[in-house]
């Protein structure tokens, strides 16, 4: 049942909790905090995502933060939720990042509601509490935690939330446009560390890049006409034509700052072939054994350059005409620091027939990866190493995107470096009966206290 006593009595819960020197927020009151944000459906369509920004919102104020501290601005249906733990120099101000809302989840499907956070078996289940409720919800108890102490940071800290990452993006971008000045950003939805099957921690990965997502479309025209009468081109038989060669073409293998460093390591996690050909590669990266070992492999393929790949085709008009038209679209994931058009150039190359129109999405732009400042990899590397000493903090880029994408873009080099620890087993993050281990919760804590505390000052 959805409990939502809301943040006047939660606040009320959270400063009794508090002790008189700092530590990091209560587990108790930050695993309420979750479970109220799970309650909250912020599935598009439904117009949720300004209730949980509200909600958010009156546990910060109940902690001490003034209303000029906090801004909700509508946009659609949803919503983006900026908060400010002013610093006391003009320093450029560090960005926390998470979104609010959450893919669709249909209850039919699942084991229990996936909107009613049920605590079960050592986990919390539900719809968002991996992706990205978990952590947001450690960053507002930690914001809270702050603001209680009378932290005074040197560099003001700004906690963002946006409300459609899980789709169009818009809020991403106002945020990412309006904040481009910051000295960096620190986002909750992305890294984190792997616990083995047997309990134990393998490794923390910190996102310090992602690929860029591009949609490009192939489209061939022809006048038609009647089935009985085929003329010598024919839009679907040139259309897979071109198909076929995009699906056989591979683009150029590359190495930057992250792979180079992150899959040596990762392969001596992984071991065997693939450890192997992972280790030669990041060292000389023209190997083809190497190159070729991990091409076959989807788990690291998209580590070591561009990947496109057809996904959708449609074509024709009628059953015994000939077609006018036919499409499809190319999905690609694109190396960091690689230009959309350069792609796009190079697939007209590669289908080299032009009758075979290649058309960009018009949304479709590219971030680099972020340097590995020594002073994010010092805050991590105590954050982590104070719950598991001596893990192995791997570098790494995704192949899909988050908000830290946009904001990339607009120059803040910005950092996965979530508080969640668990299993390969227990993540299922978009996925049927979602879940998060409640004995998380307290460690995360820690790692986001400790993070801001480094950092700001």
């Amino acid at each position: 049942m959805r409990n939502l006593s809301l943040p006047l009595a939660l606040a009320a819960a959270l400063v009794a909790a508090a002790p008189a020197h700092a530590k990091p927020a209560d587990a108790a009151a930050a695993k309420q905090i979750l479970k109220d944000s799970i309650a909250i459906p912020t599935v598009k369509g439904r117009g949720k995502v300004p209730e949980l920004a509200a909600y958010y919102a009156g546990v910060l104020k109940a902690a001490g933060y003034a209303d000029a501290d906090i801004e909700i601005t509508p946009m659609g249906e949803t919503a983006t939720l900026a908060v400010t733990l002013r610093g006391t120099t003009d320093k450029k101000p560090i960005l926390l990042l998470g979104h609010m809302d959450v893919v669709e989840a249909d209850p039919k499907d699942w084991t229990r509601d996936p909107f009613l956070p049920v605590e079960e078996e050592g986990y919390i289940f539900g719809r968002g509490s991996e992706d990205n409720k978990f952590d947001i919800a450690m960053m507002v108890a930690t914001m809270a935690q702050l603001k209680r102490d009378g932290f005074k940071p040197k560099r003001s800290i700004i906690l963002l939330l946006t409300g459609d990452e899980e789709t169009e993006m818009a809020t991403t971008r106002a945020l990412a446009a309006k904040y481009r000045n910051a000295e960096f950003a620190l986002n909750g939805d992305g890294g984190g560390g792997l616990i083995g099957e047997d309990g134990k921690p393998q490794y923390y990965s910190l996102q310090a890049g992602e690929k860029t997502y591009a949609d490009f479309t192939l489209e061939v025209t022809n006048a038609g006409g009647h089935s009985s009468r085929p003329s010598p081109v024919n839009a679907i038989v040139q259309l897979a034509d071109a198909l076929v060669k995009v699906g056989a073409y591979r683009f150029r293998p590359q190495v930057n700052e992250l792979t180079r460093i992150g899959l040596p390591i990762v392969a001596d996690r992984v071991g065997g072939e693939i450890g192997a050909a992972l280790k030669t590669f990041a060292a000389d990266p023209t190997d083809t054994k190497a190159i070729a070992t991990i091409r076959a492999d989807p788990e690291y393929v998209g580590q070591i350059g561009t990947t496109c790949v057809p996904t959708l085709v449609k074509g024709g008009h009628a059953e015994n005409a000939l077609p006018q038209r036919a499409t499809a679209n190319i999905n690609c994931r694109i190396f960091p620091g690689v230009a959309v058009e350069a792609v796009r150039s190079e697939l007209e190359r590669v289908i080299a027939d032009p009758a075979v129109k290649v058309l960009t999405d018009p949304d479709a732009s590219a971030s680099d990866a972020s340097p590995l400042r020594a002073d994010v990899m010092a805050a991590v590397k105590k954050a982590v190493h104070a719950r598991a000493p001596g893990l192995p903090i791997i570098p790494s880029m995704s192949a899909g995107a988050t908000d830290s994408y946009h904001f990339r873009m607009n120059g803040v080099p910005s950092y996965g470096v979530a508080g969640l620890f668990s299993k390969a087993s227990d993540s299922f993050a978009h996925g049927l009966n979602e879940r998060v281990p409640v004995a998380a919760i307290a460690p995360a804590l820690a790692h986001w206290d400790s993070l801001l505390r480094e950092l700001s000052n």
